[in-house]
C-alpha cells in the first residue's frame, strides 16, 4: 500500500477491499478485497455468500485457496487473482512452472468461476529480491493463459502503489521516479502491448496520516470545487488528484494508452491518525458516488475500483492495518454504506 498524494516514498503492506451493499452496479462496479490474515474470520463459503447477499459483484483475491476458488463456483463473482510475491521467481524461471499454476488455480475454475485478471505480484520494489523476476513472470503467466484459450477472457497485470511517483502536485506534473523505471518500463511496455490495464493501490488514508498539511475533507470527498488548481483541470478530492498523477505519469512513460484500475483503496476505522468509523463511512460512501465519473483527466471514464477490506484482520500489523475491515467476523457491517 502506498502512502499518497504529496506523501513519503515509504510503501506500507496493506490491502485494500470493497464492500457493496446496495442493489446497483454500473460498469464501473466496486469490488471488494478478501483479505484473510485474522483469527475467527467466517469461512469461505459463508463469505462468498455474504458477497451475493451484498451484491458485491467483484473480488480481489491475493492468493490462491481451493475452498475460496470452490466457493466461487457459479457465484457469477467476477475475480481478481493475485500471483504471490514469493511465487514470482518461480513461475518466472520456468514456463512449465507458469504453465502449472494456471492450469491448479485457474484452468482447473474457468468453467464456472468468472477470472477478470491475475495480478502478478502485489507492490514489487525495487530493493526487493525477487523485484528481477516480475517482468518475465508476466510473460509466462500471460503465455500460459493464452495457451489455455483464456487469453482474450482474463487480462494479465500487476499492481504497483503510488509510492513510485517522484512528483504529484499538481496532477499535471506526475511523474514516476528515476530508479523504479528499470521495474515500471517492462511492466509499461508488457500493458500497452497486451491492452491490459495498470492496476494501482491507492490511499489518500496515508497521504493524511503522514502529510498534516493536507485538509481532511480534501482526501474525504468533501473539498470545495476547484480546492486544488491544475489548469484547465481542477481537483475537489484526493483521490482523483493521485490518479490522474499516475495518468500523467504514465503519458510521460509511453503508456498514455492505458488505463488503470484502483486494485485497494479504503480507510480504517481504528487504529490511531484519521482512523474512525465515521470516516471510513464517509470515504466509502462518498467513493462509490465518485467513481462514476471518471477524473477530471478522464471525465466520464468510469473507475473500476476496489476497497480494503471485506473484514477487519487483526493478525496484522502496524495497529491501522488491523482495522480496514468492512464487516466484523461476526458478519455484520461495522457502518453502512450506500451503493444506490
Amino acid at each position: 500500500m502506498e502512502l499518497g498524494f504529496f506523501s513519503c516514498s515509504t510503501t506500507l503492506t496493506l490491502i485494500l477491499a470493497l464492500l457493496i451493499a446496495g442493489s446497483t452496479f454500473t460498469d464501473a462496479q466496486v469490488g471488494v478485497c478478501y483479505g484473510r490474515n485474522g483469527e475467527s474470520l467466517p469461512s469461505a463459503t459463508e463469505t462468498v455468500e455474504l458477497f451475493k447477499q451484498k451484491n458485491i459483484r467483484r473480488m480481489r483475491l491475493y492468493s490462491p485457496d481451493r475452498d475460496v476458488l470452490d466457493a466461487l463456483r457459479g457465484s457469477d463473482i467476477e475475480l481478481m487473482l493475485d500471483l504471490p510475491n514469493p511465487d514470482l521467481q518461480r513461475v518466472a524461471s520456468s514456463q512449465s512452472e507458469a504453465d502449472t499454476w494456471v492450469r491448479d488455480n485457474v484452468v482447473n475454475y474457468a468453467d464456472n468461476v468468472k477470472f477478470r485478471y491475475i495480478s502478478v505480484g502485489n507492490e514489487v520494489k525495487i530493493t526487493d529480491s525477487y523485484a528481477q523476476f516480475l517482468g518475465p513472470a508476466l510473460e509466462n503467466i500471460d503465455r500460459a493463459v493464452s495457451g489455455a484459450g483464456l487469453g482474450g477472457r482474463i487480462k494479465v497485470s500487476t499492481a504497483i502503489d503510488t509510492g513510485v511517483l517522484a512528483e504529484s502536485s499538481p496532477p499535471s506534473r506526475g511523474s514516476f521516479k528515476g530508479e523504479v523505471m528499470v521495474l515500471m518500463d517492462p511492466i509499461i511496455r508488457f500493458l500497452v502491448n497486451k491492452q491490459s490495464p495498470l492496476l494501482v493501490n491507492l490511499y489518500p488514508y496515508f497521504s493524511i496520516l503522514y502529510n498534516g498539511q493536507i485538509p481532511l475533507e480534501f482526501a474525504l470527498f468533501e473539498a470545495s470545487p476547484g480546492f486544488v488548481s491544475d489548469p484547465p483541470n481542477s481537483y475537489q478530492n484526493l483521490f482523483d488528484a493521485i490518479l490522474d498523477a499516475v495518468y500523467s505519469a504514465l503519458e510521460k512513460s509511453g503508456g498514455g494508452s492505458l488505463e488503470i484500475v484502483v486494485s485497494e483503496t479504503g480507510w480504517p476505522t481504528g487504529g490511531g491518525g484519521p482512523s474512525s468509523v465515521e470516516n471510513a463511512r464517509k470515504y466509502n460512501n462518498n467513493l462509490m458516488q465518485n467513481v462514476k465519473n471518471g477524473t477530471p483527466k478522464r471525465p466520464g471514464r468510469e473507475i473500476e475500483t476496489y476497497i480494503f477490506a471485506m473484514y477487519d484482520e487483526n493478525k496484522k500489523d502496524p495497529e491501522y492495518e488491523k482495522f480496514w475491515g468492512l464487516f466484523l467476523p461476526d458478519k455484520q457491517p461495522k457502518y453502512d454504506v450506500n451503493f444506490n
